[in-house]
């Protein structure tokens, strides 16, 4: 459940961007912040470790709107994908509100990409938290590296691994192109927003 500061009149609001190492999570929340880092007042914090870019998170809160009387605050945090750094994983889950599962296109990543889904879900059982019930987007990133003929697995694919239980809303994505970086992150703000204001009632 958010954070509610009831003398700031504010509720804090925690997206986490999940999904395999490498998959893009980190390049989404760079070129969300490089857009909009000119309306906000924080920077930022990026931990770099050897063999995965980010150890522990981004972390960028913007508003986005009030619930109630009360301004909402967003912030993104992304996980480090290697299986070996699961504990923090789990630590960053802890209070999440709603999810962005990035998805890595590649057609050598697909058992990473459903392994990783499976670790989401349990991981997030350890919260009492269903992965059936928070607010969730897939993202299915690295589509610009068709033009390279990288091999690349067909959306039918992506959404018969990940999303055929789920059902939920998904988009074709190059974090690196921005191609609807902006539009997910859009998405998962609007569903965590409805879901807070069914909490709140």
């Amino acid at each position: 459940m958010a954070f509610v500061n009831l003398k700031k009149k504010e509720i804090q609001a925690k997206v986490v961007y999940y999904g395999p190492g490498r998959g893009g999570k980190t390049t989404n929340l760079e070129y969300i912040y490089n857009k909009v880092k000119s309306r906000i007042k924080t920077e930022m914090v990026t931990i770099k470790t050897h063999g995965d870019r980010t150890l522990f998170f981004d972390f960028l809160p913007f508003n986005v709107g009030k619930i109630r009387g009360y301004d909402v605050k967003i912030q993104l945090y992304t996980v480090p994908g290697q299986v070996k750094y699961d504990a923090t994983r789990r630590l960053v889950l802890r209070g999440v509100d709603g999810i962005v599962f990035v998805a890595d296109s590649m057609a050598v990543r697909r058992e990473k990409n459903i392994l990783s889904l499976r670790n989401l879900q349990k991981n997030l059982a350890t919260f009492r938290k269903s992965i059936f019930k928070i607010p969730i987007v897939l993202q299915y990133n690295k589509k610009d590296l068709a033009e390279q003929g990288i091999p690349l697995l067909p959306l039918q694919t992506l959404e018969k691994d990940l999303n055929s239980q789920l059902k939920a809303p998904s988009f074709e994505a190059s974090a690196l192109t921005g191609m609807n970086v902006v539009p997910t992150m859009k998405k998962i703000v609007s569903m965590t927003m409805a879901s807070l204001l069914m909490e709140l009632k």
